[in-house]
């Protein structure tokens, strides 16, 4: 797949955002190549009249500034150090860091203003910047989730085209972990051989947007699926609670049964903020 690269600078590097399990992100791509039929951006994407099909992934916005940006609204009086999402809408370390580099300066910029922040990635290229990520972790509070929901090569192909191997992301996992970074996985109860921190599951979600193209694949490569999916998301995006709890009940009993738990030989820990002596008046 040929993918247009457009170097663009950015106004603002952090976004307000809502409804989500965190007050701020930080994307310095706009774009995925990852491609992922199952990805949720897609639902987003159809709201701003933009592609949403198989032509989502060929036009990547790069970010130039956006680590000089940052570092100017880090650095503002009114900014409260709130804990900043990198990667919520696009992968930060797919192939496109690795020319550009604009995450690396963006965790030096975190580092340096000892901000605490998660990133969420599929792309094993993150060990490069293990050393970042292990100094910002003495400094605030860092994770980093790698996201795999599958180990089988053939429904990988399938639903993750142009993402690195699933076992490339787990042993890039234990790279951060032996170096004293919290790395985690999101859908996956294989990982005890890799000493991932904690397993956190979530269920597909099927948006307007993601919708049309996750069926449309799987009626493409699994067709006696697709009768399953169309009954349980039939008029919803999201499964009922009665759904989603017996899943979720497994990978916390898995979890506990396979003894997943923060195996860090190294566990770094910011250093509590200074305390504000008050003058007797």
């Amino acid at each position: 797949m040929r993918v247009e690269y457009r170097e663009e600078p950015c106004k603002v590097a952090l976004n307000r955002v809502k409804g989500m399990g965190f007050k701020w992100s930080l994307n310095p791509y706009m774009g995925c190549v990852h491609r992922c039929t199952f990805c949720y951006v897609r639902a987003f994407e159809l709201r701003a009249d933009r592609p949403f099909d198989d032509r989502y992934g060929r036009s990547i916005r790069v970010k130039t500034n956006v680590a000089e940006v940052l570092r100017a609204q880090l650095a503002k009086p009114t900014w409260e150090r709130e804990s900043i999402a990198i990667g919520a809408a696009t992968d930060p370390y797919q192939p496109a860091e690795g020319r550009y580099r604009l995450t690396r300066s963006c965790l030096e910029a975190l580092r340096d203003a000892s901000n605490p922040f998660s990133i969420i990635t599929r792309g094993p290229l993150i060990v490069r910047d293990a050393d970042v990520l292990a100094e910002a972790s003495q400094r605030a509070d860092v994770s980093v989730t790698f996201s795999v929901p599958t180990l089988d090569d053939e429904i990988w192909r399938r639903t993750e085209p142009g993402t690195a191997h699933p076992r490339q992301r787990l042993r890039a996992l234990k790279v951060l972990v032996n170096a004293g970074v919290r790395a985690s996985v999101g859908m996956a109860p294989l990982l005890p051989e890799a000493g991932a921190c904690c397993v956190w599951a979530n269920l597909l979600n099927l948006r307007p947007g993601t919708r049309e193209h996750f069926l449309e694949k799987l009626a493409e490569d699994y067709p006696e699926q697709l009768p399953a999916y169309a009954r349980l998301y039939s008029r919803k995006a999201y499964l009922s609670s009665a759904e989603t709890k017996p899943v979720r009940a497994l990978v916390r009993d898995l979890t506990r049964r396979h003894g997943i738990r923060d195996r860090r030989r190294t566990r770094f820990v910011p250093e509590p903020e200074p305390e504000q002596l008050a003058l007797a008046l």
